[in-house]
């Protein structure tokens, strides 16, 4: 690409974020979120905001306006305007808003992205995915070039024309992911589609830990189920989700453990023992380490903050 084809692409790239925020304003005059239609989100927000514990879903997330950060394991991923994210397996992350104003709210949006609708655009690509790509990590934030970004902007343009959805929205959406796999999202995605594989494996496992989280853990029976060694098993979970099967499963426990708590207002030691725990000191002990706070202490703190 010569010098006048990028500052072509630039320039798009400009117009196209401004019609982006224009319109993403439009939809969202105040703070809030919108499901535009089914697993298609818009947020805004306009003040930063602190940690939020939450399962990550497999999606395409693009920002119009702000920044985002989100920790997976160890890893950090923040984006911005000039970027997108990409999971392709639930994960329990860490996330908060980094920029946000009453002026230049916080602008963003979600698209989930479905297996059953990825697979055969993956196989219809024809893109294959390099041997040594097999282990990718399941997240990753990747520049948002103006083919991708000129995509999001069709998407968000049918909000305004419910009738035109039906019809149009799966192009676009077909587009979105063929041009994540043009961009090397290719290993990623293949966490979605219906080949067997290590990557589909540990998707598989973890669907598995996710719904059984309340049950004891045995990584020799989960590997054997999903057809891999243990040591296998562990080195491919943790390249693809940043953790290990145990901490996966504490930190999913925990988070459930908190919901029960915050909704159902049930006790430290009832919520615990719903979520698997045997032992309530082990349990406060590993709730305190993930939230920073005692399990009393955190959810008091969170009901102030939902009465402010």
């Amino acid at each position: 690409m010569n010098r006048r084809e990028v500052r072509r692409e630039h320039q798009n790239r400009h117009i196209d974020r401004e019609e982006l925020i224009e319109r993403m304003m439009r939809l969202l005059p105040e703070d809030g979120t919108l499901e535009a239609f089914p697993g298609f989100f818009i947020f805004r927000l306009s003040a930063a905001t602190e940690s939020v514990f939450s399962l990550a879903a497999s999606a395409f997330c693009v920002i119009a306006q702000g920044s985002k950060e989100v920790v997976l394991g160890g890893e950090i991923f923040r984006y911005d305007p000039g970027h997108y994210l990409i999971s392709t397996v639930d994960l329990p992350t860490v996330s908060r808003v980094v920029e946000a104003t009453a002026e230049k709210p916080y602008l963003g949006l979600r698209l989930n992205l479905d297996p059953a609708f990825v697979g055969p655009v993956i196989i219809e690509s024809g893109i294959e995915t390099k041997k040594g790509d097999a282990d990718a990590m399941a997240m990753n934030v990747n520049e948002i070039n103006a083919d991708l970004l000129d995509a999001v902007i069709r998407l968000v343009r049918l909000v305004d024309s419910p009738r035109d959805f039906k019809a149009l929205s799966p192009l676009i959406i077909k587009e979105i992911v063929f041009r994540l796999l043009l961009g090397g999202q290719n290993a990623r995605l293949s966490h979605l589609s219906a080949s067997e594989g290590h990557t589909r494996r540990i998707s598989r496992a973890v669907k598995q830990l996710r719904e059984h989280f309340d049950e004891p853990l045995k990584i020799e029976d989960v590997a054997r189920e999903v057809g891999m060694s243990v040591s296998g098993f562990h080195h491919h979970f943790k390249s693809v989700t940043a953790t290990s099967p145990v901490q996966f499963q504490k930190q999913i426990r925990l988070q459930e453990a908190r919901r029960l708590m915050l909704g159902e207002d049930l006790d430290a030691a009832s919520a615990g023992f719903r979520v698997g725990y045997e032992d309530p000191s082990y349990f406060s002990r590993d709730y305190k380490k993930l939230f920073g706070a005692p399990p009393q202490r955190d959810i008091a703190k969170l009901r102030s903050n939902l009465e402010v």
